[in-house]
């Protein structure tokens, strides 16, 4: 991803998606899902792939994971853990303001795409207008959109199940249907085009927004196509994570990635890997186990447990230097191998 001396330099695939390609996507995925299904019936793959909706749940986490895990690194970079944890609430608020304009209750996309995204070009604005900082600002708006939501939930749950609103707490795989798929496809499509044109930038406006202005990068227009990202594909992830628990699949793989890292590449595609893994490992264990819990809350002890493991093995190398040795032998195989396929 990161280009050696020239850490601004534009990634060379920012074209590699074509908008014509998100409609191939879907028709892949409308020919995929037969075969699956015959599969999971013989005996070939995990019988709960029979059913659509865990399919259609496999298929977001399979686009999800990559995504959060990558944008995940930039939250963790930037500190902005504690906003996504802001967009998240403030996505409750959007679907109750959805519910009261008459949208359907199970996709209210308008309202909750427009009231997340609001809520964070006008957070952005004021910090770039008054100087404030950023955890003060986030905890303004956070109990701004809490406060909304408060006034109007009582009002909601009297026109809806109150059942739905714990959907959107918490996240449900029962939930997710080819509407869904759609909207995760276009958002992921938006995040990879963006991220993949101005990833580096974004990292260097992070570590020393002065240098990238000399640089000649607009750092206060990367800070809105941040926030932009985060928002769309938080307020997307919500319906499989949750809106509480979106936070931590940003966050956790980053910060598990941390633990092994020694480079900028390996940090981004060891996030990547442990937010898929933790997305497919969530969906597909407690189907298999037949627990009942909510997709979010497996898939975030999941990652929580790669958090656990990625913390011990960094113990262990301070502890132990000869594995230490063994583990940067390993880190530089890995970064090689990555170099090549990026």
């Amino acid at each position: 991803m990161l280009q050696r001396g020239n850490i601004y330099h534009m990634g060379s695939h920012a074209g590699a998606w074509e908008p014509g390609k998100i409609k191939k996507v879907v028709s892949i995925y409308n020919s995929i899902m037969p075969l699956v299904q015959r599969l999971a019936e013989s005996g070939w793959l995990p019988e709960s792939l029979k059913y659509a909706f865990v399919f259609n749940s496999l298929v977001a986490a399979l686009i999800l994971g990559p995504v959060l895990g990558g944008i995940g690194t930039l939250v963790v970079t930037k500190r902005l853990a504690f906003f996504s944890q802001a967009i998240g609430n403030a996505a409750l608020t959007g679907v109750a303001i959805g519910i009261i304009l008459g949208e359907p209750y199970t996709s209210p996309y308008v309202s909750l795409f427009s009231f997340c995204i609001i809520f964070g070009m006008a957070m952005v604005f004021t910090k770039n207008r008054t100087k404030m900082t950023t955890d003060t600002l986030i905890a303004v708006f956070l109990c701004i959109s809490l406060a909304i939501g408060a006034c109007i939930l009582l009002y909601v749950t009297a026109k809806v199940n109150v059942h739905v609103l714990d959907n959107v707490l918490f996240g449900s795989i029962l939930t997710v249907n080819e509407l869904d798929l759609n909207v995760l496809f276009v958002i992921s499509f938006i995040c990879i085009f963006c991220g993949l044109g101005f990833y580096n930038r974004m990292v260097l406006s992070s570590f020393n927004p002065n240098l990238a202005r000399v640089r000649g990068i607009k750092v206060i227009f990367l800070d809105y196509l941040f926030i932009l990202m985060v928002t769309i594909i938080t307020v997307a992830s919500v319906k499989i994570i949750g809106a509480i628990l979106v936070e931590a699949l940003l966050v956790i793989p980053a910060a598990s990635a941390r633990n092994l890292s020694r480079s900028m590449r390996g940090f981004f595609f060891y996030s990547a890997a442990f937010s898929t893994l933790s997305c497919v490992i969530g969906i597909v264990v407690p189907m298999e186990l037949e627990i009942p819990v909510p997709s979010g809350g497996a898939i975030i002890l999941v990652a929580a447990f790669f958090f656990a493991v990625t913390t011990a093995i960094r113990q262990l190398r301070r502890a132990y230097p000869a594995l230490g040795k063994i583990g940067q032998k390993c880190q530089i195989i890995f970064d090689r191998a990555l170099r090549r396929i990026s």
